[in-house]
């Protein structure tokens, strides 16, 4: 299995040095040069897999520069019992009979980063030394909330890595940033940036494309490299939970395998939902991706119009993590609805750095259309959906999977469809305590209790254990208090590498 650029589709890797890279030498994504297919024999006798055997069965369909006991060294050391909290890592939750839950932050902090950045390190440590990489690898990442702290979590102390994430100063949870700023490892470092997350995306992007810095770091033995959904590494574990729900479902006597589904994610980088249309195309019965959006509805507008225009308003919202403006890996579905035009790629993703703005195809518009639902709704909406489902159902979400939630149910009223669908739950309720909170009750609820007061709040009211990594914050110290301009970004990169 190669890979190729996205801008430039001459560009042929193996996964190994995709994986290393992160991102092409032009500013490319690595996809799949073809994508594997799965029978529906194949995918039926998934349902009597544990979640690390439909991981190996299904990475190594594209890791194919791995070996066997590579890959399965790389499952085991990252879905652990001292990290996730459930045998099954990603269980799905049966909300009624037409909508299901898929709960992906039962790992370390409690979000659905977790899922894939558990593994990355090990992916990227064994790719390495496939490449000969004699260089320490250094990974950039920008966050809008729940990558940062993930990334983090897997690559302290690994080595032969280190690791710099960038966070916007006022866009992210007290929990995260928390989450983030306490950070322990030898090998770490976190600074906020002012502005919002796509400064900071765009920070690390220029940061990556600088061939005069990128020699410098190499004259000091340094490589760059990503943890953000733009490396193959990241996106590809994600793919393995959309196979392994649906297995559940089967599984459990809900659906026959062969039947069709409907998938309903929360996004802004469109990395999450991404992974569930590959999932599609290697066999995964799905009819309908169901695209959930907050009031920064770029990606939802884009479905219906095919225009994309980041040159709007900036919404902060309850929901910080699908605060973003610039989505990513946006790029790779294009480039697979175009069937790879990467003259095409170039010339959008051009004029989205110059104007702000492009506009597809009619062809990929229609196609657009075939495959997506997309809707928005504003904060008020996502405090209603976490209260009407708490109240129908005795469940609680947190802001995120409410945005997912509300979407669905506007869906289902606009078109009667009540398909089976798993919707992907991202994050912990525990982790925007605030919020949840106060959708539940109202803002003199909150008012004047600190994040661990919350915690305990909300454990009452949900019924629900706090996870463990969260309670543990309460007594760690402050690491890391470094606040920067998105010019700035390049020499807290330098500082933190001691290089001139």
């Amino acid at each position: 299995m190669q890979y190729n650029s996205t801008r430039d589709r001459n560009i042929s890797v193996s996964s190994a040095w995709a994986i290393k890279k992160g991102l092409s030498a032009e500013g490319g994504l690595f996809v799949p040069e073809s994508f594997p297919t799965l029978s529906m024999e194949e995918i039926d006798a998934l349902a009597d897999y544990t979640y690390h055997e439909r991981a190996y069965y299904v990475l190594s369909k594209f890791l194919t520069d791995f070996t066997e006991a590579e890959l399965k060294k790389c499952i085991a050391a990252a879905y652990t019992k001292e990290k996730f909290e459930t045998n099954s890592i990603a269980p799905v939750y049966e909300l009624n009979q037409s909508a299901y839950f898929l709960e992906l932050w039962h790992g370390p902090t409690c979000a659905f980063k977790d899922m894939a950045l558990q593994i990355l390190p090990h992916l990227l440590t064994v790719s390495m030394k496939k490449t000969n990489e004699s260089n320490e690898v250094v990974i950039l990442v920008a966050t809008s909330g729940d990558t940062g702290k993930a990334a983090l979590e897997g690559f302290k102390d690994v080595n032969g890595t280190r690791i710099i994430v960038f966070y916007p100063e006022n866009g992210v949870s007290e929990i995260q940033k928390r989450q983030m700023v306490t950070q322990e490892g030898n090998n770490v470092s976190v600074a906020a940036v002012k502005g919002n997350f796509d400064d900071a995306q765009n920070g690390v992007k220029k940061i990556f494309t600088d061939e005069e810095y990128k020699e410098l770091l190499d004259r000091n033995h340094f490589s760059l490299s990503s943890a953000n959904s733009i490396n193959w590494g990241r996106l590809v574990p994600q793919i393995v939970y959309y196979f392994s729900a649906y297995s559940d479902l089967v599984k459990g006597g809900k659906i026959v395998c062969g039947d069709r589904i409907n998938v309903v994610v929360p996004t802004g980088n469109f990395g999450n939902i991404l992974a569930a249309y590959y999932a599609k195309k290697m066999g995964l019965p799905i009819a309908r991706f169901i695209c959930a959006s907050n009031e920064n509805n770029v990606l939802t507008e884009f479905i219906n119009t095919g225009v994309y225009n980041k040159n709007r308003e900036f919404h902060t919202t309850i929901s910080p993590s699908m605060d973003i403006l610039i989505s990513s890996n946006l790029e790779r579905f294009l480039y697979d609805l175009t069937d790879g035009s990467d003259t095409l790629i170039r010339e959008w993703m051009t004029k989205l750095s110059a104007e702000g703005c492009y506009e597809v195809t009619p062809e990929v518009k229609e196609r657009l259309s075939e495959l997506f639902f997309a809707g928005f709704c504003d904060d008020a909406e996502t405090m209603a959906a976490i209260r009407r489902t708490k109240a129908e159902y005795d469940y609680v979400m947190d802001t995120h999977t409410a945005v997912a939630k509300a979407v669905y149910d506007k869906y289902v009223a606009q078109t009667g469809d009540n398909t089976k669908t798993i919707i992907a739950s991202t994050a912990s309720p525990f982790k925007f305590n605030q919020s949840v909170l106060i959708a539940l009750e109202d803002f003199n609820y909150v008012a004047g209790k600190d994040e661990f007061t919350l915690l305990n709040e909300l454990a009452q009211k949900s019924g629900m254990a706090i996870p463990k990594s969260l309670a543990e914050l309460k007594n760690k110290p402050v690491i890391f208090d470094t606040v920067c301009g998105r010019d700035e970004m390049r020499q807290i990169v330098s500082d933190f590498l001691m290089v001139d």
